[in-house]
């Protein structure tokens, strides 16, 4: 196998198809704006008001980053490679690459877990949310060792990829990195592994620990959540609710918060079950569709980041408000 012919020639395939570069291109752009969005309009909610600060928002403004991040460093660089250019890094150059292309799409799953997580939490708390009226301003100490643990624990485990990366030529361990869509090669930077047993050990590590278990817990949290929100609501029909209950006071607001976390997930887990497949299928079928079915991997590994501002504007308050105003005032400009 010659993956770089074969990436080489999935690129050509992109570019030369209108449609297929016009929708990449419109999702590259859709992430880049709207995880923009997200980060603007609730990072300066926080920043303006005054009082206590919304814990849930902190971590769509992390979730938003994070995706920012992986569509601007990854992303945005395969659309200017399909456009034409041809960009080949130097092997100190690939060291640094490499290792942060695997850092930011492992803090970008574990970010996204945080926010299941977290409703879970706030729907299981069986005390009202203690709120100090003068006490500082800020997120609490929790959230924050909690971003700490998930950035910094994701950057050491991503040590090996600073490491074992190169420029070059095929390496017997890239077909092994394709199973992962943490870790697929580009701009020239491959894997050099000392042997393909150390590169089978870091792509099944990658598949487990940032991929398989975050998908496995966001599963267990949103049922959770979504337990959680049909008994109290059973219990407040039956007028029979119990001292040690959740207790859950905007029960609307709760609801729609969980179906717009359960959406996001849906689309993480499609976005990422759709790319695993079609990369699978490539590395153990070779059949006539294998180029196609690359491609399909290509788009479905952009697609959670593209959509995700969507879906959250639908639940968000401001994120609506923000995308009305700009609609009437376009439709004003144009009417």
């Amino acid at each position: 196998m010659a993956p770089e012919r074969k990436l080489s020639s999935i690129s050509q395939s992109i570019s030369t198809s209108p449609f297929y570069f016009a929708l990449y291109i419109i999702l590259v752009v859709l992430g880049n704006v709207g995880n923009t969005t997200v980060i603007t309009v609730v990072g300066e909610s926080l920043l303006r008001e005054t009082g206590v600060v919304r814990s849930s928002d902190v971590i769509l403004v992390n979730m938003a980053f994070s995706n920012l991040l992986v569509s601007l460093v990854r992303n945005t660089v395969v659309m200017v490679s399909d456009l034409g250019a041809e960009i080949y890094l130097s092997r100190d150059m690939c060291h640094l690459m490499m290792g942060i292309w695997v850092w930011l799409r492992s803090a970008n799953v574990w970010s996204t877990f945080f926010l299941s997580a977290f409703h879970f939490q706030t729907l299981r708390r069986v005390a009202p949310p203690v709120i100090t009226l003068h006490g500082p301003r800020g997120p609490p100490n929790s959230l924050i060792v909690g971003f700490v643990l998930v950035w910094s624990l994701n950057l050491i485990y991503a040590i090996p990829a600073f490491i074992f990366s190169k420029n070059g030529d095929e390496n017997s361990t890239e077909t092994l990195m394709l199973v992962s869509s943490t870790t697929r090669p580009l701009m020239g930077c491959i894997w050099d592994f000392p042997s393909a047993y150390s590169g089978l050990a870091f792509a099944t590590s990658s598949m487990v620990i940032h991929e398989s278990i975050p998908i496995c817990l966001m599963n267990i949290t949103n049922l959770g959540s979504l337990l959680t929100l049909y008994a109290h609501g059973h219990s407040r029909n039956t007028a029979n609710k119990s001292q040690d209950a959740p207790v859950v006071t905007r029960i609307p607001a709760e609801r729609r918060a969980a179906k717009v976390i359960l959406t996001l997930n849906i689309l993480f887990i499609s976005s990422w079950g759709t790319n695993v497949i079609s990369v699978n299928y490539f590395n153990y079928n070779r059949g006539s569709s294998t180029q196609f079915l690359l491609i399909v991997a290509r788009f479905a590994n952009m697609s959670f980041i593209a959509f995700s501002p969507i879906v959250l504007a639908v639940g968000h308050r401001k994120l609506r408000a923000f995308i009305k105003s700009v609609l009437s005032c376009t439709l004003s400009l144009f009417g």
